[in-house]
């Protein structure tokens, strides 16, 4: 009886694997695949708790030195303030800049319009190298290199197409009926986006805020030639330090950025399966 039990359990088996190898095949290779970006990171996140004077893996050691010595370092932790303040004010901008553009984009009727939108999205697709070139030259026309006001006039620019996609997919599934059914009823045109349109649509404004603040935090190349030498950034910072002299402080920061990363990614994927839900309601 039990080896009766047994062979049904192995054919049983084999035929859910026959049935299902492409399935397993697909999860083992995304596995493999998400192992292989993600080991590099848990490597730093190790090192980052290394009690050694040096990069060192595996640590022979482990405390949180790194840690206190980001905290007492003056220029990482201006760099780090800098850099959440620049990134906070392209937030504010490019949310702004990026949801009355998309609501341009969608529900407006003129020519010139997907021409228009390529421009607005073409700092995702232009390189970074490129965008990098053309906004020093023209800051340097104006007097504007090392100036933080640099830096957040160029990372709005570079944010405000997240802000634009996220909201523009919003609005594509929002019900217009709502908004004509407010109008009948004597509401104005602001009272009808106040009331009406923005509370549907905050999902996709807010998780294009975190992308937009993602953006700034961590853009690299543009600081790179505008930040000049009185307005460091954090990802300047990192890029100098690695460049003048390795130190195990790096790392500490480094997994300070990711996890601010990781959370805004997280809220943003949050946010827009809410959107989703709310769409699946109304439809």
């Amino acid at each position: 009886m039990t080896y009766s039990h047994q062979t049904a359990g192995r054919r049983s088996l084999g035929t859910w694997l026959s049935r299902n190898a492409g399935n397993v095949l697909l999860e083992l290779t995304a596995g493999t695949i998400m192992l292989f970006l993600v080991a590099p990171i848990l490597v730093i996140v190790i090192v980052s708790f290394s009690s050694a004077n040096y990069l060192s893996f595996p640590p022979s050691g482990f405390s949180l030195r790194w840690y206190v010595d980001y905290l007492n370092q003056p220029g990482w932790v201006d760099a780090t303030i800098l850099s959440v303040w620049t990134a906070a004010c392209v937030t504010v901008i490019a949310t702004i800049l990026g949801t009355a553009a998309s609501i341009g984009m969608v529900r407006g009727r003129f020519p010139g319009k997907r021409i228009i939108n390529a421009c607005i999205l073409s700092p995702l697709i232009v390189p970074g190298i490129v965008v990098a070139i053309a906004v020093y030259f023209f800051y340097v026309r104006i007097g504007l290199i090392g100036s933080p006001l640099a830096i957040i006039a160029a990372h709005s620019a570079l944010a405000a197409p997240f802000v634009v996609l996220n909201v523009t997919a919003t609005l594509y599934g929002f019900n217009e009926r709502l908004e004509h059914a407010a109008q009948n009823l004597g509401a104005t045109r602001w009272q009808t986006f106040r009331y009406i349109t923005l509370p549907i649509i905050r999902p996709g404004i807010v998780a294009g805020a975190l992308l937009a603040f993602v953006t700034s935090f961590d853009e690299l190349i543009v600081a790179l030639f505008v930040s000049g030498t009185g307005a460091v950034t954090l990802p300047r910072k990192m890029w100098d330090s690695i460049r003048f002299g390795l130190e195990p402080t790096i790392a500490s920061v480094s997994v300070l950025t990711i996890i601010v990363s990781v959370l805004a990614f997280l809220s943003a994927e949050l946010l827009r399966r809410r959107t989703l839900r709310m769409m699946a309601k109304e439809g």
